[in-house]
């Protein structure tokens, strides 16, 4: 793989490209080839991905996609290494490598250019970083807020839908945004984060164990009630379909009218064909390209409301950035404030 890699980058101009053969390489690398971004195997001798990355972020921060073999195993371990602050991931050729390489050289090139120009969140480790430079102690942040507040809800149609959209950078930010929601939090949100159907299960399953509302992925026609997050199934959409009971969340193959899958886009579109815009938020996180942008818009326009993720949080400032450019949202936040918007929206009516 690391032959492959490095035949991609060569083929291609403005790249400078050097080699480690396992993680105790890669850190001296760091620090004297002083690279713009990094690829990163989780399985290496003698130091693995993870544990390298846990040193570069601490001791050198810098833009790391990952390389994931496409397993479950492989899923838990990207979504580890997303966590510990790598901006994106690519998967593996599967099977016979040079039959597949042509789809997947502009996939890895296009991840490793949108990794170069990408904004690592400057909070993001503060504190080890400063235990590793000063020998500070300082306390890790509370998670998983409980606090209640909101009036329960009947059975049925919830009185309203929160959308999540997000791409490059997204897992963090949803792990952000989720874990200031609590659990009586009386309308279900919806998440299209753009992944592989291998990683989105794993993803339900860790922000199921980090936040205090209940995280599924939807694979199957599932009702839509209040404390519930639903994540769509990587490599298909999720849509919202109106039946006798309420709304359910459904997923579907993906539509080859949107590049990026889940799409945000067709998602927001159909929840706007069975919920009132006003019973509507619509949140749009860090992400390259422009998926979510145009359906917002238009979202906020028939009377809903949107969040767009503010450049100085947002990994890659793309999809919220088109959002804000085309007018279509009613507030630009942070992320660390994007849960609290949500709740004053809500509140609001």
């Amino acid at each position: 793989m690391r032959r492959v890699l490095g035949d991609v980058f060569q083929n291609e101009p403005g790249f400078e490209v050097a080699f480690a053969r396992d993680g105790v390489e890669a850190l001296a690398q760091v620090h004297a080839f002083k690279p713009d971004v990094i690829t990163l195997d989780v399985q290496m001798p003698r130091m693995d991905g993870l544990s390298c990355l846990d040193r570069v972020m601490v001791e050198r921060p810098c833009p790391v996609v990952m390389v994931s073999s496409l397993t479950a195993e492989g899923a838990d371990a990207t979504l580890e290494a997303l966590e510990l602050g790598a901006v994106d991931f690519v998967v593996k050729p599967d099977g016979a490598v040079s039959l597949a390489i042509d789809e997947f050289a502009p996939i890895l090139v296009e991840k490793v250019v949108t990794a170069a120009a990408s904004r690592l969140r400057r909070s993001h480790r503060l504190a080890e970083r400063l235990r590793a430079r000063h020998g500070a102690i300082v306390p890790p942040p509370p998670r998983g807020k409980t606090a209640t507040g909101w009036k329960p809800q009947p059975a049925g149609t919830p009185p309203g839908l929160v959308i999540l959209g997000a791409s490059t950078g997204g897992p963090p930010a949803l792990d952000a945004v989720l874990r200031e929601i609590p659990a009586d939090f009386p309308w279900p949100i919806l998440v299209a984060q753009h992944m592989p159907a291998a990683f989105t299960a794993s993803l339900a399953h860790r922000l199921d164990g980090l936040c205090a509302l209940r995280v599924i992925e939807v694979a199957r026609p599932t009702p839509l009630v209040p404390g519930c997050v639903y994540v769509a199934r990587g490599d298909a959409d999720m849509i919202v379909s109106r039946r006798a009971a309420g709304p359910v969340a459904l997923s579907t193959p993906s539509s080859a009218e949107h590049r990026w899958h889940p799409s945000v886009d067709r998602l927001v579109d159909s929840v706007a064909a069975v919920m009132p815009p006003e019973r509507l938020v619509g949140v749009l996180m860090t992400g390259m390209g422009d998926d979510g942008a145009r359906a917002m818009t238009a979202l906020r326009a028939a009377g809903g409301r949107t969040i767009a993720e503010s450049e100085d949080s947002a990994v890659v400032w793309g999809m919220p950035g088109e959002l804000v450019k085309a007018g279509g949202a009613d507030v630009v936040a942070p992320v660390d404030a994007i849960a609290g918007k949500i709740r004053d929206m809500v509140r609001a009516g």
